[in-house]
């Protein structure tokens, strides 16, 4: 049992009681009694608001799994009539626009890419920070984008052939975004400024300048032969970036030795489901690291390919504008928060009747104090220019749930002094209660709200969870192409542009699972823009910089003016769940297969979520690609096997094989981590790995496990871990 401190009714790990007094209320105005006092009017005032609403979701579950029971066969119109007559399904309101204010301009003005990372990581959350310029060279050249034929591989050394295809293709691309009123990139031989214009002189010596001089916006070093030319194209900024001497652009007609694209506008520090935080002891990581990315002071020290390296947070980027004067743009991308949903509770803090409080309240309260050294001056850098904190709240079932956000949102504004509004809502359009009712949803925060996002794998786990008892879901692969994941999708974007989300608002779409492919993703992310997302998820900086390609190709704002005139997606659809019709009908084999994907990523996660404490990895399929896991993909795999359990598709037998068969493949997998801990011995699960009875606990209590969250078993696990490690 860890030493604790009592404040305000309040019983506190004394690590964390130390955190707070010493480091995160270091110098704000904000003392110590008006933080753990006000801590303890939010625990006190919503908790039992807090346990209702979960009570509710629980309710609404017994009572659609007693309709299932009930109704064996499926009739759309009956089921809506139900879902309307317990609650579920609200009356939409009458038409709105939201009222935000003082939206972030990353946010409102610019379509970008997004990037989503755990912040008890400090590299990834300094990677992803400084994510907002990335080099397109080194992009391609380290990816699968450019293919390695004819001489083209990849290699320690530096290969030209390879590089000469960079260039090529990089050409290309500034013939889409700059295009020229004559000519082309490729025959360009000399950049410079004349008369506050851009002049190219080509192959031919002719002098050409771009099709929309606008597009020019400023230079570094002199004008007619400048180290950098800095031009826009859908808000985007790009960076030319020109050296004669650089190993690179010696060898280029034009001297260009990279290109800089402006690439994730914002990005997500995540204290949710990439993050594996059980106790105080791993929450004050979160929040150390979150607090010292608004401190400006997060510094991380590591060793890479033999050498030292030390990361911290960008500097703005400095230039010439076309009228002499210099200015700046912010070398960072702009932050958000991901705090975690309304189930779970959390050790650090007990509450008078000595029960763990709401980890969401902690995270609403400890998040948004941190955030206010930004506001007030405290770091060399700015993250809000709008005086704002910027918080995506995950995992919340209709509009009750968004309006109680919004209520300990003002709560904390409240405590903390801070004007009403300043903390500003991302809805996660994940969870099906949301998704039915999103316009209702908005309506609750239409003072605060900046962000709407689907969620296609939190929202998978939901829809089976939530049709448990329906039938026999379809394989994960078939459940994409069913009607309501397609309705969803459209939904999102219709119901955002309908409440006024553009120019003040993210619409956005899910993450891109593959890191180690990128050019599958170049070839299909397009789509998300084509939908009308202003916003999608991307895992890595070198993915945020190829992703920031499409919104050069895609005009996102044309692109919501179409959808807005369209109709809305159907609801029926929406609400129809993806069952098989006849579950028994898919193969021995298909169903092995399945088992086999489903079990493999299950166990490969909860291995080094349980052991490393490990909250968000690439981990390899059972194809040996690199997937990245997060508790969303965990979801839907145990619930997928919990369903089919339940319908008798497999059977307990079979699966015990599986996960036994798996586990040596998933020591397999990880045999090359000096850091692993095998689940099996001579080939057979062993008796104490508390992973593999976690994984298996997944599956064999999912049906019971509150709408399918994985949290609950995984916390448990981990702490049992933790505390049999010590």
């Amino acid at each position: 049992m860890n030493a604790t401190v009592t404040n305000a009714g309040l019983t506190i790990d004394a690590d964390f009681f130390d955190f707070v007094n010493q480091e995160l209320l270091d110098g704000l105005s904000l003392s110590s009694e008006s933080f753990w006092g006000g801590l303890a009017n939010l625990v006190d005032t919503l908790s039992p608001v807090n346990r209702a609403l979960l009570a509710k979701r629980n309710s609404l579950q017994a009572k659609i799994d007693d309709y299932h029971r009930q109704n064996a066969s499926w009739d759309a119109k009956k089921y809506r009539t139900f879902l309307e007559s317990i609650g579920y399904l609200l009356p939409p309101p009458p038409d709105f626009k939201i009222v935000t204010k003082h939206s972030e301009p990353e946010i409102a003005q610019v379509a970008a890419p997004q990037l989503v990372v755990p912040v008890n990581n400090a590299r990834f959350a300094l990677n992803a920070a400084n994510a907002r310029w990335g080099s397109l060279y080194d992009a391609l050249y380290g990816t699968d984008v450019i293919s390695e034929d004819e001489g083209a591989e990849k290699g320690k050394e530096y290969n030209p052939v390879r590089g000469f295809k960079v260039m090529a293709y990089v050409r290309q691309l500034l013939d889409k975004v700059l295009p020229l009123n004559a000519g082309s990139h490729i025959e360009s031989t000399h950049y410079g400024i004349v008369n506050n214009r851009l002049i190219v002189t080509l192959n031919d010596s002719r002098q050409v300048t771009l099709a929309d001089p606008e597009q020019l916006i400023g230079y570094c070093g002199q004008m007619q032969n400048p180290a950098a030319i800095l031009v826009k194209h859908h808000g985007l900024h790009i960076e030319i970036c020109i050296d004669h001497n650089d190993p690179i652009g010696k060898v280029d007609k034009a001297g260009i030795k990279d290109v800089i694209l402006e690439s994730a506008l914002t990005t997500i520090m995540d204290c949710e489901d990439s993050v594996a935080a059980v106790d105080a002891e791993d929450k004050i990581v979160v929040y150390r690291n979150w607090l010292g990315l608004n401190k400006g002071n997060l510094v991380e020290e590591f060793v890479k390919n033999g050498q030292p390296v030390k990361r911290c947070l960008a500097n703005d980027r400095s230039y010439n504008s076309l009228d002499g004067e210099v200015f700046n743009l912010s070398g960072r991308a702009m932050m958000f928060v991901r705090n975690v949903g309304h189930l779970m509770t959390t050790p650090a803090v007990l509450d008078s009747e000595g029960r763990e409080i709401f980890e969401g309240i902690l995270d609403a309260m400890v998040t948004s104090v941190a955030a206010m050294h930004d506001l007030s001056g405290n770091s060399p850098y700015r993250n809000s220019k709008s005086a704002s904190i910027n918080i995506v709240k995950p995992k919340m079932h209709g509009p009750e749930e968004v309006a109680f956000t919004t209520e300990l949102f003002s709560a904390v504004e409240c405590a903390l002094g801070l004007p009403e509004n300043t903390i500003k809502m991302g809805i996660m359009d994940e969870e099906r209660r949301t998704s039915v009712n999103l316009k209702a949803c908005i309506a609750a925060a239409r003072s605060r709200v900046v962000f709407i996002n689907t969620g296609f794998l939190d929202r998978t786990g939901d829809e089976i969870h939530t049709s448990m008892l329906a039938g026999a879901v379809r394989p994960k692969e078939a459940i994409k192409s069913q009607p309501w994941i397609s309705a969803y999708e459209h939904q999102n974007v219709e119901v955002g542009l309908e409440t006024g989300f553009k120019g003040k608002a993210q619409i956005g779409k899910g993450m891109w699972p593959k890191p180690d492919n990128m050019a599958q993703m170049m070839a299909l992310k397009a789509a998300h823009l084509e939908a009308g997302a202003n916003t999608a998820w991307v895992p890595s900086p070198t993915a945020a910089t190829l992703h920031a390609i499409h919104y050069h190709e895609v005009d996102v704002q044309a692109q919501q003016d179409k959808i807005s005139r369209f109709q809305q997606a159907s609801l029926e659809d929406l609400l129809t769940p993806p069952l098989s019709h006849d579950g028994t009908s898919l193969s021995t084999s298909d169903i092995q297969a399945e088992l086999d994907n489903n079990i493999q990523g299950i166990l490969g996660y909860v291995v080094r979520w349980i052991n490393q404490g490990v909250g968000c990895s690439k981990v390899p399929d059972i194809s040996h690609v690199g997937l990245m896991e997060d508790r969303a993909t965990l979801r839907i795999s145990s619930q997928h096997i919990a369903n089919w359990l339940e319908h008798k598709v497999c059977g307990e037998e079979q699966v015990l094989a599986t996960f036994a068969k798996m586990a040596s493949v998933v020591d397999s997998q990880n045999s090359s981590d000096p850091h692993y801990i095998a689940m099996c011995e001579l080939g057979h699960p062993t008796a104490d790995s508390l992973a593999y009875k976690a994984a298996l606990a997944l599956v064999f209590e999912g049906k019971q496990q509150p709408n399918g969250y994985t949290e609950p078993l995984l916390h448990y696990y981990r702490r049992l871990y933790k505390l049999q490690s010590n």
